[in-house]
């Protein structure tokens, strides 16, 4: 699958770039004859199916994965590792420090969504289309940070911090981390 995604990638990059910076040029210098030559008809039709494909692939993913997506997101109520946002518990001791964890995810909204979320911000009010989806980041950022701490037999992560930043349009990439620690008895 990723191979596929990679080629119709390769094929709209190259269907974009003779379109653009050989056949517009082209067009512009041969303007009084309207026949367009097969190489450009090539890279148009590249360009067009190079996008089919990626979005095809992306779509067959997204179906064949959505039960592990799920699981990514379902919350382990089975967890024993505690969460701090302090240096210390107030009632137990730090033992052990194992080290530091994190999670990290990058996720975006469907254009769909998105452009409902452009409709709010002219119309005013909360954009729950970026506020689901930061929850949702939030979430699996935090559940791989702690399987990262129960891997290493962790009793609680402390210093636990969230950041984040804007990748490209509406896709935000989250990042947890915290220091994993053994506590006393």
């Amino acid at each position: 699958m990723k191979i596929i995604r990679h080629i119709g990638s390769l094929a709209f990059v190259v269907g974009l770039f003779v379109t653009v910076f050989i056949g517009v040029p082209w067009h512009v210098v041969v303007a009084d004859d309207p026949v367009i030559p097969w190489w450009l008809r090539i890279a148009i039709f590249s360009l067009l199916g190079g996008i089919l494909v990626v979005l095809l692939i992306l779509a067959l993913e997204q179906r064949l994965t959505r039960t592990s997506a799920e699981q990514l997101l379902s919350t382990d109520s089975q967890s024993r590792v505690l969460l701090l946002n302090s240096a210390e518990l107030p009632t137990r001791r730090t033992r052990e420090v194992l080290g530091l964890v994190q999670g990290h995810t990058v996720f975006a909204i469907w254009i769909g969504k998105d452009l409902s979320a452009i409709a709010r911000l002219i119309l005013g009010g909360e954009l729950t289309e970026y506020t689901e989806m930061m929850g949702m980041a939030r979430q699996a950022a935090t559940n791989r940070m702690v399987a990262q701490a129960e891997k290493m037999d962790a009793d609680a992560i402390i210093n636990v911090r969230y950041m984040t930043t804007s990748v490209i349009g509406s896709a935000a990439e989250l990042l947890v981390y915290g220091t994993a620690v053994k506590l006393s008895e």
